[in-house]
């Protein structure tokens, strides 16, 4: 369980840091998906802002996703740890897209945002996979 929650840190630092570049280079503003989850955590629990959502990304990214990452990782498809973490990330992705986006106001698969969003989040996820298999390798072989 602890390696899967160190590689779901890892995998939440590079995807963190990516969203980060793409808030610096003005790609999609509208996309925020830490505003997103401060809003809601705002409206269902009264307290919000993004030190809330921060840790709530921090949350879902290390704790919960590396935690099922874990649980699951004998049962993903793939024949290495990149290709396990990314097919992960998929799944990942298909429950913000379902779930998370409609529940935040963005509508099925974020498509009130444009149809960037689903694009550019898939690709987030599909990274934020690898780095996830590939840190979980990497402690599993320490």
């Amino acid at each position: 369980m602890k390696n899967g929650i160190l590689a779901g840190l890892a995998a939440t630092i590079a995807l963190s840091f990516l969203m980060y570049l793409k808030g610096m280079m003005g790609l999609m503003p509208e996309l925020n998906v830490i505003s997103m989850l401060g809003a809601m955590a705002e409206a269902r629990m009264g307290m919000g802002g993004p030190a809330v959502g921060w840790a709530l990304h921090f949350m879902i990214g290390a704790v919960l996703f590396g935690a099922i990452f874990h649980q699951l990782n004998d049962k993903l498809p793939g024949d290495s740890q990149i290709k396990k973490g990314m097919v992960f990330g998929v799944a990942a992705w298909l429950v913000m897209m379902v779930a998370v986006m409609p529940m935040a106001g963005a509508g099925m698969f974020g498509m009130a945002l444009g149809m960037m969003a689903p694009v550019m989040t898939l690709m987030l996820h599909l990274i934020f996979g690898a780095v996830l298999g590939y840190t979980y390798n990497r402690l599993a072989q320490s």
